[in-house]
């Protein structure tokens, strides 16, 4: 991970000596790492759309063969041979983006290691110098910098009036550091309720008015119970992490959020079209 925090790194300072702003750094790293994305996203995107197409017939195979596991997986893999499908299609796209966040993770809380290459030593120094035992210590460094001459490091954090070097969990008394946090929870809702619609798909009204009885089975479909699930988690989770991780990482994730919201909306606007052509 080291590699990709290195990478990133030096991207992301490179950005920074141009616009001398970190916040507004971070939205054009995420921008430019979004367009690099745009052909898994669309790749991505039209699996979801299939998968959300062949729900109807994975339930007929699921409730013909209950009892027979082994014909069961037999036709449930026919079908994805049909369709030209994986089961694990679209498994790419989500394991690089778990990649991305984890490494913005370790970049935004170490960017005096990864984004400004200070030594190690150093930053020991200063650590040792302002005697943090935080989790994010060269965060803390950063903020001691304003205030310590003693403490070489210029990292411009303030964005649009926002100290990006905030954790809120660690600053309640402060309203300004509520504003990306719930910010970042907003879209992240957003953004889960646009993928639920992408993977179910447009359901005909007329077949839902006669056939009342679908929505007992996609309750106890497994598949629905996991996405159901995901659903519920997922804003949860949000909380949890807007709340703990330093703001820069907040504003980089909502940015991020932005960035997908769009994208699907342009992407089902342009499938639909399609379709409907």
């Amino acid at each position: 991970m080291d590699w990709l925090c290195n990478i990133f790194g030096y991207l992301l300072n490179y950005i920074y000596t141009f616009v001398k702003n970190y916040g507004l750094a971070l939205i054009i790293f995420s921008l430019i790492t979004k367009i690099i994305m745009i052909p898994l996203s669309i790749k991505q995107h039209k699996t979801l759309k299939k998968s959300g197409k062949i729900q109807k017939e994975l339930r007929e195979i699921q409730d013909k063969y209950s009892n027979d596991q082994e014909r069961l997986a037999q036709e449930t893999m026919s079908l994805y041979k049909r369709e030209n499908m994986s089961p694990f299609s679209g498994c790419l796209s989500s394991i690089l983006q778990i990649v991305l966040l984890l490494a913005m993770f370790f970049l935004v809380r170490d960017p005096l290691t990864y984004m400004l290459k200070v030594p190690q030593e150093k930053i020991s120094e200063y650590e040792n110098m302002i005697n943090t035992k935080s989790a994010y210590s060269e965060i803390e460094v950063i903020k001691e910098a304003k205030t310590n001459e003693n403490i070489d490091v210029d990292l411009n954090m303030d964005f649009l009036g926002i100290d990006l070097s905030n954790v809120l969990i660690s600053d309640f008394n402060n309203w300004t550091t509520y504003i990306i946090p719930i910010l970042y929870v907003s879209s992240s809702i957003l953004s889960i309720k646009l993928n639920s619609m992408t993977t179910q798909g447009k359901k005909d009204k007329k077949e839902n008015k006669n056939e009342k009885d679908k929505d007992k089975d996609d309750e106890e479909n497994p598949m629905e119970q996991m996405n159901k699930s995901m659903r519920l988690m997922m804003p949860i989770m949000s909380v949890m992490i807007a709340v703990a991780v330093p703001l820069g990482l907040a504003l980089y994730w909502l940015t991020n959020n932005i960035l997908m919201i769009i994208e699907k909306l342009v992407l089902n606007k342009v499938y639909k079209d399609e379709e409907e052509a």
